[in-house]
């Protein structure tokens, strides 16, 4: 009877086993490089050289009228004023195009900048691999882009963590900057409702040989569904710009650095020094960052604005572009 019993666990165990193997084999994804995700540049997208990692930036028509001028100082003999920029920054995991519908609106009156900061994106990971990915080594990155630029003074935007690069900015350069809008920012200790499943897996460094080699596009999908409030906007084509730009060579390595190594909440106590005009948004819906952080953005930064959409959630800029920039349009008048 004995005998019997653990010939049949040692079956169990064998088929699950092959079932664990089968399931692995089935969503093992190699890494791509620039070159296999083409499809993921835009008209305008061009690499630019800091530090050795090249950044994958996209700047708006109005740029490069502006860049011509400031490049050359041939300031005074300029026919029309230089226009205002107006950079985007995204958060984890994401890329430049979320930004999609808010620079297409803004584009026709302001130089837009946006980029793929290092570790997502087509940018990849920092090219040094000694660097940490701590907000403040982003916050000097996107400095380097802006010189790089010819960019003196920006209104900077940032959703999650792009929001605690634009504030940090602010904090460490605030001649740099002329406006800041935070959306749902990283910034103070929060307690999120629910964590996207990519994030909790990328914090367990034995799971790393699993992480930076599988990716089941089903995770990409419940990740995006828990950061929207609205599951039917999640669809197929989103769903595949993510999977493949996460697929990029060297990002889900850095995604587990990132997860490690980003500074703690420690800092927060700079927000209140902001002196720049500043617009808070928030998704109501947010169950990563709750709306708790949004009052203490507004009640820390001296005549701050809050406005709040019930009906979106941790991405509203992506999730309703033509709501949320309205509001932005209105205060960059």
């Amino acid at each position: 009877m004995a005998r019997r019993l653990m010939k049949t666990l040692w079956v169990a165990i064998l088929l699950f086993s092959l079932i664990i193997a089968a399931l692995l084999s089935f969503n093992w994804q190699p890494d791509r490089s620039v070159d296999e995700l083409t499809q993921w540049q835009l008209p305008d997208s061009e690499f630019i050289d800091i530090g050795g990692t090249q950044t994958h930036v996209v700047q708006s028509s109005l740029c490069r009228y502006r860049m011509g001028k400031t490049a050359t100082k041939d300031l005074t003999r300029s026919d029309k004023p230089l226009p205002k920029v107006v950079v985007l920054l995204h958060g984890t995991s994401s890329s430049l195009q979320t930004w999609d519908g808010w620079s297409e609106q803004l584009a026709d009156q302001y130089c837009v900048i946006r980029l793929d900061l290092p570790g997502f994106g087509l940018t990849g990971p920092f090219y040094d691999a000694s660097i940490l990915y701590s907000s403040d080594r982003y916050t000097d990155f996107v400095k380097q882009v802006l010189d790089k630029l010819y960019v003196d003074k920006a209104t900077l935007v940032g959703n999650s963590l792009g929001g605690k690069i634009a504030w940090s900015m602010a904090v460490k350069y605030p001649d740099s900057v002329d406006k800041l809008i935070l959306i749902d920012a990283v910034g103070y200790p929060a307690t999120p409702k629910h964590i996207p499943i990519g994030f909790r897996l990328a914090k367990y460094p034995l799971l790393d040989s699993i992480t930076t080699h599988v990716l089941p596009r089903s995770i990409i999908k419940k990740s995006l569904e828990s950061v929207y409030a609205d599951d039917s906007k999640v669809t197929q084509a989103l769903v595949n710009r993510y999977f493949d730009l996460t697929l990029r060579a060297g990002n889900r390595q850095a995604l587990t650095r990132r997860m490690r190594e980003f500074d703690s909440d420690n800092d927060a106590g700079r927000i209140q020094t902001i002196s720049a005009p500043t617009l808070i948004l928030w998704g109501k819906q947010d169950e990563l960052i709750p709306l708790d952080n949004a009052y203490r953005f507004k009640q820390d930064i001296k005549g701050s604005q809050l406005v709040v959409f019930n009906h979106l959630g941790h991405v509203p800029q992506e999730e309703d572009p033509l709501a949320t920039v309205k509001v932005v349009k209105a205060f960059l008048r």
